[in-house]
């Protein structure tokens, strides 16, 4: 049976519950470690699925869509199973799904069928629905509500190691740097070529074996750890609170966070193909750059929390979402290498967009917190819409033009954080 400990402003724990807190958050903090190692291994499927199962680059927009609509699709679920039972519950559940999808890439790869990577990706997001609308929540109300900002960007700092360990390390297990042109493709014979494409798709089949396996070993974890948890109110209905659309400042958080997510998306999954077209670098080197942009990123999420001590994060995401747009033009209207090197500014400025949107469009939610959470996470759909835009533009034109569709998007996060980003409680009737 779980502890439960009431945290209040102010309120001390007996020193027990202050050891339970910490062995908890340790575990939570672990978890956007794990959903940032799958969810930032979808830039390197998409160039190696290209190759493993011959998909032009609007059919490799649908790798990112496989895994991004889950979200929109497992959100609300994910909320009624913890307000049936509780945070812990959702949390054990998603790790189970996700570990679930990835040993069906071992399968996926030995038919080389794309059908079956995209339901192995689509039940891998799956889980991670369950752990981000548990974490995030959970997180942000583990202290006093001025500092809800500083702790889930902190939190969502462990997401950026994930994202850099995936793109430096595995992408390196994954990509095997053998790039060969459709008429030297068309050149072979036809079992030699059945035996490259098979060697290509067998390259997922450990690195995905292993994340199962750590993620079984977690929620092993959290089966025999005692979790303290929030006072929670349990509930059988699957209430979905529309009524939360009533406050403004989450309205347009929900926007807001729809384009961010698309646009975070778009950077990373086609930067391989950027890089190659723009900036005319080979694979492995795009790849090595690959891990420097989610440097970026980590370092990125770090600077943030460290800035909103001083500069108040409504500010500091309205000049981040003005860097972006700008960096962003650059890449569009001239590219090149420096292009590329101004990706990477971009990814440094966008590191705190998704909890800053995320803590400002849920705060003052009172009980409709959780309702306002799964809200929030299926926005996330938008990773599975907008990268579709940007891949027909890439199909009709190129792909240095397709980076418009991003810097559309945090053009709509600059305009939230200029307008919407504080708290207007009157209820629209």
């Amino acid at each position: 049976m779980n502890s439960t400990i009431d945290i209040k402003k102010g309120a001390s724990a007996p020193p027990s519950s202050n050891s339970q807190l910490k062995v908890a958050s340790i575990l939570i903090i672990s978890l956007f470690f794990l959903w940032a190692l799958t969810g930032n291994l979808i830039p390197v499927l998409i160039p190696h699925l290209r190759k493993a199962c011959q998909l032009n680059d609007f059919q490799s927009a649908f790798i990112d869509a496989a895994y991004w609509i889950s979200y929109f699709f497992f959100a609300l679920p994910a909320a009624w199973v913890m307000r049936k039972w509780s945070y812990k519950t959702g949390i054990i559940t998603g790790l189970l799904i996700a570990a679930a999808g990835a040993v069906l890439f071992f399968p996926a790869a030995e038919l080389r069928s794309f059908g079956l990577f995209l339901f192995a990706l689509f039940l891998v997001a799956a889980g991670m629905t369950f752990l981000e609308t548990a974490a995030n929540p959970y997180i942000t109300i583990m202290g006093t509500p001025e500092t809800s900002v500083q702790r889930l960007n902190f939190a969502q700092a462990f997401n950026g190691l994930g994202a850099f360990v995936a793109a430096f390390f595995l992408s390196k297990v994954i990509l095997s740097g053998k790039e060969f042109t459709h008429e030297q493709l068309s050149s072979m014979s036809p079992e030699v070529l059945n035996n490259y494409l098979l060697s290509e798709a067998r390259s997922v089949q450990v690195p995905y074996l292993a994340i199962a396996s750590v993620l079984v070993l977690t929620a092993i974890l959290f089966m025999i750890v005692h979790f303290p948890k929030i006072q929670e109110e349990h509930s059988d209905d699957l209430n979905i609170n529309f009524r939360v659309f009533r406050h403004v400042h989450f309205r347009w958080g929900v926007i807001a966070q729809f384009a961010y997510v698309g646009a975070q998306v778009c950077i990373s999954s086609f930067f391989i193909r950027y890089a190659g077209h723009s900036g005319h670098m080979p694979e492995k080197e795009a790849t090595t750059f690959l891990g420097l942009l989610l440097l970026c990123f980590m370092v990125g999420r770090y600077a943030g929390t460290l800035l909103m001590r001083k500069i108040a994060p409504r500010q500091l995401l309205l000049f981040y979402s003005v860097a972006c747009v700008l960096l962003l033009c650059y890449c569009v209207g001239i590219g090149g290498r420096p292009g590329v090197y101004c990706l990477l500014g971009v990814e440094f400025f966008m590191s705190i967009m998704f909890p800053t949107i995320f803590s400002l469009a849920i705060r003052d939610l009172g009980n409709e917190t959780k309702s306002g959470s799964a809200f929030l996470v299926m926005s996330i759909v938008g990773g599975a819409l907008i990268p579709l835009g940007l891949g027909a533009v890439t199909y009709y034109s190129n792909v240095q033009l397709g980076y418009t569709v991003p810097l559309i998007c945090f053009a709509v996060v600059g305009y939230y954080a200029w307008r919407h980003a504080l708290p207007v409680l009157k209820a629209i009737r």
